[in-house]
């Protein structure tokens, strides 16, 4: 990243820090900081610094509420958005099941609202942390749903700062993934179904607690390391190679689901990297299967 002034962001100090710590803003809680860190509070504070990165050739990542993201030691060079604006936040229920969510809508807090309200569809993500962008951008979902089949439009926006709508028709939600290129995810609008509440409540708490019961989620990690390959479950093959357990400094193959990674006190992001690759390697010496990332590895 080379930069041609002294502050790429002078003017934007309102919402733009420096060498900000990354660790607090992720699951994981290590890794190193970011050289800026943006949380625009408006749409054109966004277009403005993501122009601006683009002038100056600053890379550009976009953080969510890092249930995702392994941040390595060392820090990202270059510029991270976070869209937690109230802003970003917003919420609208429509008619007739229609809801218009924004990017930085939690996605549990969005599941007991629409539970609430008599609407189903989404209850699917229940026990996964995160928020409407990444949701969308990842089709956050698992053996019960995924959160592609009730979205029906999606607001992004291009590294430039261009506006775009992408439609049902040419939105491709596949198994963690969808063909959405843009840089950021603004928004989304999702139909859902009117259900009686109670019955949606109970399938929403089934759910999650199937969840807490096969998955560590009172310890610090960032979901599945690795993607299931095509029939098959990441995690059986982690275990079949024995590493249940398996630690490298602070990071462990998690005793309760083999494809969590476990940071105890003291991990840190390198411990991470190192035990990824052991299982990589020890899974391919016994499958011949090449385990593909889930989480994002920054930088």
């Amino acid at each position: 990243m080379k930069l041609t002034t002294a502050n790429p962001f002078s003017g934007f100090e309102a919402f733009v820090t420096e060498n900000e710590p990354l660790a607090p803003h992720t699951w994981y809680k290590i890794g190193g900081p970011a050289r800026f860190f943006l949380r625009p509070r408006s749409l054109d504070e966004l277009q403005q610094a993501a122009q601006r990165c683009a002038e100056e050739n600053i890379r550009v990542y976009v953080l969510g509420l890092g249930a995702n993201i392994l941040v390595g030691d060392g820090g990202v060079d270059g510029a991270v958005f976070r869209l937690d604006h109230e802003h970003w936040r917003r919420a609208f229920f429509g008619t007739e099941g229609k809801v218009e969510v924004g990017a930085g809508v939690d996605m549990q807090k969005l599941v007991l609202r629409t539970v609430r309200q008599g609407l189903a569809g989404i209850e699917c993500l229940a026990g996964i942390p995160g928020t409407i962008g990444g949701g969308v951008r990842m089709n956050a979902g698992g053996k019960f749903g995924d959160i592609g089949a009730v979205v029906t439009r999606v607001q992004v926006m291009d590294a430039a700062g261009h506006l775009f709508e992408r439609t049902k028709d040419d939105l491709v939600f596949e198994y963690r993934s969808t063909n959405i290129s843009a840089k950021f995810i603004l928004g989304a609008t999702l139909q859902l179904e009117e259900d009686d509440a109670d019955r949606i409540m109970r399938r929403t708490k089934e759910i999650w607690m199937f969840k807490r019961n096969s998955q560590p989620l009172n310890t610090k990690n960032c979901g599945c390391i690795f993607k299931n390959p095509r029939g098959l479950s990441a995690g059986a093959l982690i275990d079949q190679a024995g590493l249940k357990g398996f630690r490298v400094g602070g990071a462990e193959v998690s005793e309760k689901h083999a494809n969590f990674i476990i940071a105890h006190p003291g991990c840190r992001a390198d411990d991470v990297m190192k035990l990824v690759k052991i299982i990589r390697e020890k899974v391919f010496e016994k499958n011949e299967i090449h385990l593909e990332s889930e989480v994002q590895i920054w930088p």
